[in-house]
């Protein structure tokens, strides 16, 4: 312990100077002096003396971390002077969703063989000084005060209390679209330009095609510029404020929404209904519900902070600030099936939100 190394300083501490001794010399002249004082009486007291020596020195080893398998068993590498430790690969390890018991040991090399590069990289970027280039210290400061902001908001959602079961099943029975009801819907995009006097006249070309390609040659014929994309999306990728509007569409029906530079079509091409019980809901929508508290929770109390804490724009902030509209967020719904990979369609106005839609319920 007295000579090893400190983690934080990585210096070698200098050895205590003196005979190595010098502890049983006291002992022995203490002894000594209690034989003179106390005749037979040190006798008794030697042996017990000693034990209470040996014990406190191993309790003292114990303190320092004395041995090298403790130490040891903290250490998964060393590149160069500085150490990968077991921590360091299990908080990595934590993150990875869907690791399984016999995974672990294949998934803890690779995480130490990323940790070594690393940790390789970072000791290039300080040899080279790159810590302390203002874009990155701008950047080490934004993740911090992230991390610490999602700290917070993890502390105060503990306290939000589960769901009931009366509100898992009031929930499942409220939208049916998205389970007694749910589908899974084949969408075509048309993003056609036009003028708002053109609106009708391709409102008309829309209703008197009997079929999507027959629509598209109509547009040719007259020269709109459209473009066309197709997705496929389960009713939980799409957003809670579309679901309904599209869950009323028959197979072949469209959606028809005017934008400033023209019109979007959504045209439902085909659907499956793929219902779920609520006993395959109930975990999708125990969750969600609980996120969703936790979300007003948070901004409940963010909102009680601002109200107490003087804020103050500065500038032309200040007349940003005054003509801003308060922002408003549509929650997900529960995630019961994994997202398409197809072209997502772009924005349009109206009864369904197609920029919205392209993002789905919260799925990346």
């Amino acid at each position: 312990m007295v000579q090893g190394y400190t983690r934080r300083s990585r210096t070698r501490r200098a050895p205590l100077k003196g005979p190595p001794d010098r502890h049983n010399i006291k002992v022995d002249t203490m002894l000594a002096m209690r034989t003179r004082d106390h005749g037979i009486q040190a006798q008794k007291t030697a042996p017990a003396l000693a034990v209470c020596t040996a014990v406190l020195a191993a309790v003292l080893l114990a303190a320092c971390g004395g041995g090298s398998g403790a130490k040891a068993s903290q250490t998964a590498a060393k590149v160069n002077k500085e150490e990968i430790t077991v921590h360091q690969i299990n908080f990595v390890l934590q993150r990875q969703p869907n690791v399984k018991p016999e995974q672990v040991d294949a998934a803890s090399r690779q995480i130490l063989e990323r940790l070594i590069d690393q940790e390789l990289a970072v000791q290039k970027a300080q040899d080279l000084k790159v810590d302390r280039d203002p874009r990155v210290v701008q950047q080490i400061e934004t993740a911090k005060r992230e991390i610490i902001a999602r700290a917070y908001a993890e502390r105060i959602g503990e306290t939000v209390a589960k769901p009931t079961d009366q509100e898992i099943k009031q929930y499942y029975n409220d939208k049916p679209a998205l389970f007694a009801e749910r589908r899974i819907y084949n969408l075509q995009e048309i993003n056609i330009e036009a003028k708002p006097d053109q609106f009708e006249a391709i409102r008309a070309k829309l209703q008197g095609a009997k079929t999507l390609p027959e629509f598209l040659e109509a547009l040719k014929t007259d020269n709109f510029k459209f473009v066309g994309s197709q997705i496929v999306r389960s009713a939980e990728q799409i957003p809670l404020n579309n679901l309904d509007a599209i869950a009323r569409l028959k197979d072949g029906q469209f959606i028809m929404n005017g934008q400033p530079n023209g019109i979007t079509v959504l045209f439902l091409a085909g659907s499956q209904r793929q219902p779920a019980t609520e006993a395959q809901a109930r975990a999708s929508i125990e969750m969600f519900l609980l996120n969703q508290r936790r979300a007003e929770l948070v901004a409940k109390d963010i909102k009680a902070m601002r109200d107490n804490a003087k804020i103050e724009y500065v500038g032309k902030f200040a007349d940003m600030a005054a003509s801003a509209p308060a922002s408003t967020s549509t929650p997900a719904a529960p995630v019961l099936a994994p997202a398409a990979s197809d072209t997502s369609p772009t924005g349009a106005s109206g009864p369904v939100d197609n920029s919205a839609l392209s993002k789905g319920l919260g799925i990346k």
